[in-house]
């Protein structure tokens, strides 16, 4: 959909009415969609060079960004890349990881992105696991289940625009210290029951099926859970620990660039997925009536005002999407339980993807007093 300026004129003149409404409407759709808040789409890239251990990109600030990423083109190709070597006014030299599907050629063009694993906690990391599944109000909700000895299992929640295969980066330490985890879905997800309306809800909805994944675990032997999300998973993770019956058995919260300021991010998405500025804050106004928004239920989210349990939020000053400054009043406001853990110059919700070794440690102390 392309906005001219006759429909920004439109939206500035006539005031109200059903022009207002009507392109409220259709600015709304890239908020309330089953993606709506994703990441914006990765720029296409150029291979200009390629050798041994190492692949040669258009130079670009996402390009050069510190950390491991993936690479992806046409419908199945897919490498890894790892640190910057060499920069030049044209290019950025990277550590070529591994390639492991389709063919890289000198001219490609390709998507940086962070989808570094894919597949299945077996496929994509030599995990077992067992493909189980929640009963949720709307139907079965699939979920990953990988076996640990603990008490407390771990529930992880993707956010929008991604699926369960956005959890895999954290399996292994989650393993290591012997945690049973849940990855889940949600109504919307692929095998999961559609939302009735065909909407996101951010969350208003949806965590009434992590719910059901809560219940899923304590009656399959956990003691407690924590609750684990991404994006606008963080939040439904928040909103679940808020309003569940089960919120008691909530031991903990991880929160990787959580949606505190709803109208911020919806606007900020809108304005990402083409949408121009002026027309940006009626799209947030109208998403906000049809998904059915609680602002004033966002804001005690936002300030942790029912928080009861010790909560990691990860977040990034450079996030684009989920406001810093956010992130850093919950902290303030909740210093007794929130650990504000910063990463430097990450995109939203690719904390991890901008220092892997850091973001596990961050994990893994904070996740030991639990245990």
């Amino acid at each position: 959909m392309r906005w001219g300026t006759a429909a920004i004129v439109a939206a500035a003149t006539v005031g109200t009415g059903a022009a207002v409404l009507l392109l409220g409407r259709r600015v709304s759709e890239r908020v309330v969609g089953p993606d709506g808040l994703e990441a914006a789409a990765p720029a296409t890239l150029r291979v200009h060079d390629l050798a041994a251990g190492r692949v040669t990109l258009t130079r670009t600030p996402e390009a050069a960004r510190p950390g491991r990423y993936a690479l992806e083109w046409g419908r199945d190709g897919h490498a890894v890349v790892g640190e910057v070597l060499r920069t030049d006014i044209r290019t950025v030299t990277r550590r070529l990881v591994r390639a492991d599907g389709g063919t890289l050629d000198i001219g490609t063009e390709v998507r940086l992105t962070p989808r570094v694993l894919r597949g299945d906690p077996e496929s994509a990391l030599g995990l077992e696991y067992i493909e189980t599944g929640a009963e949720g109000e709307l139907g079965l909700l699939p979920a990953w289940y990988t076996a640990g000895v603990r008490g407390t299992w771990v529930i992880l929640v993707h956010g929008p625009g991604a699926d369960r295969s956005q959890a895999l980066p954290v399996l292994p330490l989650l393993n290591s210290l012997r945690l049973p985890t849940l990855t889940v879905t949600y109504r919307g997800d692929e095998g999961a029951p559609p939302s009735p309306d065909g909407l996101g809800h951010f969350g208003e909805t949806e965590w009434r099926d992590i719910e059901a994944a809560v219940r899923l675990a304590l009656g399959s032997g956990a003691g407690k859970v924590i609750l684990y999300g991404w994006s606008l998973g963080a939040t439904i993770a928040l909103q679940t620990a808020a309003r569940s019956d089960w919120r008691d058995s909530v031991a903990g919260l991880v929160l990787d660039s959580p949606v505190l300021d709803w109208p911020a991010t919806a606007r900020q998405g809108a304005v990402r997925s083409g949408v121009p500025a002026p027309l940006a804050e009626l799209g947030a106004l109208a998403a906000q009536g049809r998904a059915g928004v609680d602002l004033a239920g966002f804001a005690r989210l936002a300030e942790g005002t029912d928080l009861q349990v010790p909560t990691l939020l990860l977040h990034s000053p450079a996030d684009d999407l989920a406001p810093w400054a956010a992130a850093q009043r919950l902290a303030q406001l909740r210093p007794d339980v929130v650990s504000l853990h910063p990463v430097a110059n990450a995109e939203h919700a690719a904390l991890w993807n901008a220092d892997p070794a850091g973001y596990a440690e961050t994990l893994r102390r904070w996740l030991t007093p639990l245990l």
